[in-house]
């Protein structure tokens, strides 16, 4: 008889369209609200966004930079600065081109702060320079030193025969070329049903029970493996109707990464709307003619029919 864990922190409440928290990436499926920002926030923020999003955060922000002290220096007068040509645009175009050069410190010499108004501004504005792009080395510093784990998973999950019985399978492989060192995995299955008194949907939550938790070290594919049981939460449903259950996995996968030095996590999650039933795993793994063991990466997720 499979018995029910506590909340891993999803909560029982639940819906018939109810979505996953967690993401096949591992990102969070929550949404906040009522949330207060804090200016410590920004760090987590732009060490957490995707790389196009930060450059596009930065490319903006030195753009509205120089846009706002552009006006400022057409505003107190480009003579300040270089002599106006009569036409409000080339000033307001020669006045951010002028704080392009302060705020980065380049400095071509081509136009000079002449009056005392133009130079406080524009000292003002070098030390904004030298202050954001501390921040922003420091941030790409971040980001490229920040552990992080380099994990693919099967796009698919499976249940086949398996030594007499049944088994609910997902293979997973590290996309970097290092050596994951005692690799260690915990799988929470949350299975989403209608009470029939109520007809409230609630989810209950169990700890899968897997052939292995965890491994010395993996140089190729670990295909992760529960067996279906007398003692497994799923031993009850037949194949057909796992397809059509309302249920997820959740996977959290720990090991010791040899770039950093240290221990990393990653997770992710699945859906039984990705359950393939009676087909086993394609080998992704072979031999050359040298001795070599070769690591298909296209193969991952592939399945062929049970024989």
């Amino acid at each position: 008889m499979a018995k029910k864990t506590k909340d891993p922190g999803f909560g029982y409440s639940s819906a018939e369209n109810v979505r996953g928290v967690i993401n096949k990436d591992g990102s969070s499926n929550i949404i906040h609200i009522n949330r207060k920002f804090k200016i410590d926030d920004l760090y987590t923020l732009f060490i957490s966004v995707s790389w196009w999003k930060f450059f596009a955060f930065v490319f903006l922000g030195y753009t509205l930079l120089n846009v706002l002290f552009g006006i400022v220096y057409t505003l107190i007068g480009i003579d300040e600065i270089t002599p106006s040509t009569g036409d409000t645009l080339k000033d307001f175009l020669n006045g951010f081109f002028f704080s392009a050069q302060t705020l980065t410190t380049v400095g071509y010499g081509g136009i000079a702060p002449q009056g005392i108004t133009a130079n406080i501004i524009a000292a003002f504005e070098a030390m904004i320079g030298l202050l954001s792009f501390s921040f922003i080395t420091g941030l790409l510093y971040g980001r490229f030193s920040k552990p992080k784990a380099s994990i693919r998973f099967s796009d698919n999950i499976i249940v086949r025969d398996f030594n007499g019985e049944r088994a609910l399978m997902f293979r997973l492989m590290n996309s970097r070329k290092t050596i994951m060192i005692e690799p260690e995995v915990s799988v929470t299955l949350a299975i989403n049903e209608e009470e029939k008194e109520t007809g409230k949907y609630k989810r209950s939550f169990f700890a899968l029970k897997l052939e292995r938790e965890k491994i010395m070290y993996l140089p190729t594919i670990w295909t992760i493996v529960h067996v279906i049981n007398d003692k497994s939460p799923l031993y009850t449903y037949s194949n057909e109707e796992l397809e059509k259950l309302n249920a997820g996995l959740y996977i959290l996968i720990q090991y010791h990464e040899e770039s950093f030095g240290q221990k990393v996590y990653q997770t992710t999650s699945y859906k039984f709307k990705q359950l393939v039933t009676n087909v086993k795993y394609a080998p992704s793994s072979g031999i050359d003619e040298e001795g070599y063991t070769i690591l298909d990466h296209e193969k991952l997720s592939d399945v062929e029919k049970m024989d």
